[in-house]
């Protein structure tokens, strides 16, 4: 009997295994840091308090400067009278009335021009600060040393005169020229000389140079004399004439300057029209 062969199932495929997506790391992005503002730091100072004092004599005095002290009255304006002052180092009021019988004056003395005040004679800086002669007072004779002041006042005169040169290099040069008429300098010059002429003006006269700048006076006067040199205008002693009809526009008193007369008249609302007839004509030839 033949055997029977039993076939063999077929195998299963294997089952292959599915690969996992990747994970993706997450990534946190960091903002940039900012360096934490720094505080700005104070640096201290101390003010002292200067208790000393010092005078000067405003001029001359010699080696040796005795002030007077006989007779010397002031007005007190707490008491509203008049009180005689003295000084004597041993009392603690200046006024005579308030001085003891005994009261011994002694001699106020500037040498080579000055006098030093210690803060322990308050007495003496109280005489020196009301003496009449003290130029606070209104006197010629002496004035107080303030150094701060004096500090401050130089300063202030420093960052004028820094503020002038800087208008006669910066400002364009049609601005400057009025203002080089009013100074009377050569504007028929180069800009270079114009412009040097009027740096001279600025360090010399820095206050009268800087108030003349946006002044409505130093516009009309330079427009005035303009006229008068490009005959629009005839100045005479006794009155400013239209050049072409000897027409008068304004009498010039006896004395006056025919110029500041008609920039006084040119400023008034009277003589506004007459200013814009001016500047028309002027424009006209330029």
């Amino acid at each position: 009997m033949e055997k029977t062969k039993t076939r063999r199932a077929p195998e299963r495929p294997k089952a292959t295994k599915v690969a996992e997506p990747a994970m993706v790391q997450e990534t946190t992005v960091m903002e940039p840091k900012t360096a934490p503002k720094t505080k700005k730091r104070t640096i201290k100072r101390q003010d002292k308090q200067v208790y000393n004092c010092e005078f000067e004599i405003i001029k001359g005095g010699g080696i040796v400067f005795m002030l007077p002290q006989k007779g010397v009255t002031i007005y007190d304006k707490e008491k509203d009278t008049i009180r005689e002052i003295r000084y004597c180092p041993n009392e603690p009021s200046i006024y005579v009335d308030e001085q003891s019988s005994n009261a011994m004056k002694q001699s106020v003395a500037f040498r080579d021009g000055r006098i030093f005040v210690p803060k322990n004679k308050p007495n003496l800086r109280d005489f020196l600060e009301v003496h009449p002669a003290n130029s606070s007072n209104g006197g010629t004779t002496f004035r107080k040393v303030d150094k701060k002041q004096d500090a401050k006042d130089e300063l202030e005169k420093e960052f004028l005169l820094t503020d002038a040169i800087s208008v006669v290099r910066d400002r364009d040069i049609n601005d400057l020229l009025p203002i080089a008429i009013y100074f009377g300098i050569n504007i028929n010059a180069s800009i270079s000389d114009i412009r040097y002429s009027l740096l001279r003006i600025a360090k010399t006269k820095t206050k009268e140079f800087l108030e003349s700048l946006d002044s409505p006076q130093v516009s009309c006067r330079a427009t005035i004399q303009q006229a008068a040199d490009y005959q629009i205008l005839n100045m005479k002693s006794n009155g400013v004439y239209w050049f072409d009809s000897n027409q008068l526009i304004i009498s010039v008193p006896v004395g006056q300057d025919a110029v500041d007369t008609m920039v006084r008249f040119c400023l008034t609302e009277k003589g506004a029209s007459a200013l814009s007839l001016i500047e028309e004509r002027l424009d006209k030839l330029a």
